[in-house]
């Protein structure tokens, strides 16, 4: 079994931010695998299905953001799941709207949400899609960051957001039918 899931924040009023594409990842890959998040537990909308012949648990944590590595971690110890079956989609202020990167550990580059996967895992080993959300440029833009990630798609942002969660999902689904190393060579390149 492995466990993906998608980092947000729970509600309504959050549900088209930028900082919410893990969750948006998640949902087109439940359509893929012919699953609904049915269960609420681990303090999470949880949900199991197939994918390339594989068992997945998907989780979207209901702790927002900074909390979120512990429903993922307290799921992954009650399935057993070993932490580098694990693979969590973020949003990502380090790539320019529109670039994906799918990588094995690395640190948590100030993304609240990866820092509570690390401490609560335990490890940093777990498998990351880093969906690019670009990051607000000029004066004061360190501290416009956290209003920025709490902020809808622009309109341009917003024509090419179904292609952009498509090729996420592509990235996940391909990690779990082929293993990390070919999945990122196959999709780390593109641009």
């Amino acid at each position: 079994m492995k466990l993906i899931c998608g980092l947000g924040n729970p509600g309504r009023e959050y549900e088209r931010h930028r900082h919410n594409i893990g969750f948006m990842v998640v949902d087109a890959l439940l359509s893929r695998a012919r699953a609904e998040l049915t269960q609420d537990k681990f303090q999470a909308r949880v949900g199991q299905g197939s994918l390339g012949g594989e068992r997945i648990l998907f989780v979207e944590p209901q702790t927002f953001m900074n909390l979120s590595g512990r429903s993922v971690a307290e799921a992954a110890r009650f399935y057993k799941v070993d932490v580098q079956d694990v693979l969590v989609i973020h949003d990502e202020l380090d790539l320019p709207f529109g670039r994906l990167q799918l990588k094995a550990g690395g640190g948590a580059g100030g993304h609240n949400g990866l820092k509570s996967m690390v401490t609560c895992l335990g490890a940093d080993a777990f498998i990351r899609v880093r969906v690019g959300i670009g990051k607000p440029e000029g004066p004061n833009a360190k501290e416009r960051v956290s209003g920025y990630v709490l902020s809808n798609f622009d309109d341009g942002e917003k024509r090419q957001l179904e292609e952009l969660i498509s090729r996420a999902a592509d990235m996940t689904e391909s990690w779990v039918r082929d293993g990390l190393s070919t999945a990122m060579n196959r999709h780390n390149r593109k641009a």
